[in-house]
């Protein structure tokens, strides 16, 4: 699968080389050139010059990049994302750092739905860090879960399947509506980190649940 990449920072970085790994082609760019050049080289992924030159021939797109820049973002991508997966990864905060951006009040996938009508949009990935993407996707005996909402059945279905492939447990969490709440549910995780100085290698782990077995090349 082609997949697109726009962003390069740990979550970025740690997407491409894990895509690449489970077999996928990315592309991926970042507003810094350098940057992107540095991902590109330690995932093995194509850097390119644009955001629209990463979506143009990409089946799939992550934004894994700050909240502010999302709108712009979105406007630049609207002609090219027509029909595309669009998976946000973001997690707004609010200026002081004191909770989610829209604290139960809609989320920022559904902001981003907005501003990309034609677009499948898919939350998901935004809670897991960096370090857990890159390598940890195991802790304390148990493999984390990729929370996954989107109002596209078969868009939920397709990050789900990365999900897998990357080594998370897959939970489809239903409509786009619930993209608030995995929000929050990252918002903790991140105020937990530094409220305690961990060192942000903690995840969630829905135990007790039945486990979806995802074929990824179903």
């Amino acid at each position: 699968m082609n997949i697109a990449i726009i962003g390069s920072g740990s979550i970025g970085t740690a997407l491409a080389r894990r895509l690449i790994e489970a077999g996928h082609q990315v592309t991926i760019t970042s507003r810094s050139p350098a940057s992107a050049r540095e991902a590109a080289e330690g995932s093995g992924a194509t850097v390119v010059e644009t955001a629209i030159d990463a979506v143009a021939d990409a089946a799939v797109v992550f934004l894994a990049v700050p909240w502010d820049a999302v709108e712009g973002l979105a406007h630049d991508l609207a002609p090219v994302a027509a029909g595309k997966i669009v998976v946000d990864v973001t997690n707004p905060m609010k200026p002081d750092g004191s909770g989610p951006l829209f604290g139960g009040n809609g989320s920022g996938a559904e902001r981003l739905a907005a501003w990309l009508p034609g677009a499948r949009i898919v939350k998901a990935f935004n809670t897991i860090f960096g370090s857990n993407l890159a390598g940890g996707r195991s802790r304390d005996g148990f493999r984390l879960d990729g929370f996954v909402a989107a109002d596209d059945p078969d868009a939920r279905m397709a990050v789900l399947r990365l999900a897998t492939e990357l080594g998370f447990d897959p939970i489809d969490v239903g409509p786009l509506t619930n993209a608030g709440p995995l929000e929050a549910l990252a918002w903790l995780n991140i105020s937990l980190n530094i409220a305690n100085g961990w060192p942000w290698q903690s995840g969630w782990k829905l135990v007790g649940a039945e486990r979806a077995i995802l074929d990824p090349a179903a």
